[in-house]
């Protein structure tokens, strides 16, 4: 369960050119029922000409969630095998947009960073821990990289 709510300060990651940063969520209007959705609307440490949310210059994170989540279907009677390739997965998504203007006085464009998590159908009862573990390493990556993450996407160095 994603347990975002109104008025929580999120720590972010120290990168390059920010320091102890934080973001305060306000609810926002979700796109559909199926997803949840926040505006940063405060922003906490150093973060010299960072902007927090506005309806020029959004800055807001969305979780979605299947519309239908997907079933395990029956597996062969005979072998008790499933059909390579007929397991459904139930993708989440967790969507960051934030402004950013190209030059100096033009109008800011809308930068998205996307995640998507596919978990196959009947995974998450019979094998949840290595969904777990999925996401465990992937965040820890994510969090050991983040600065030389943001420093390949301004300089487009890996």
């Amino acid at each position: 369960m994603i347990t975002l709510t109104n008025g929580q300060v999120i720590t972010g990651a120290t990168v390059t050119g920010l320091t102890t940063p934080t973001y305060t969520l306000t609810s926002d209007t979700a796109p559909d029922i199926y997803s949840k959705q926040f505006a940063i609307t405060a922003l906490g440490g150093t973060q010299t000409n960072v902007t927090s949310h506005s309806p020029s210059s959004p800055f807001t994170v969305t979780v979605k969630r299947p519309k239908t989540l997907a079933i395990l279907g029956n597996a062969n009677p005979t072998t008790g095998l499933l059909v390579t390739g007929s397991v459904p997965k139930n993708t989440y998504s967790v969507i960051v947009r934030k402004g950013a203007a190209p030059l100096a006085n033009n109008v800011p464009q809308i930068a998205i960073a996307r995640l998507d998590i596919a978990v196959p159908a009947g995974s998450e009862t019979y094998q949840n821990q290595q969904i777990r573990a999925l996401l465990s390493f992937m965040i820890g990556v994510l969090d050991n990289q983040v600065s030389g993450l943001s420093d390949t996407t301004v300089t487009g160095i890996i």
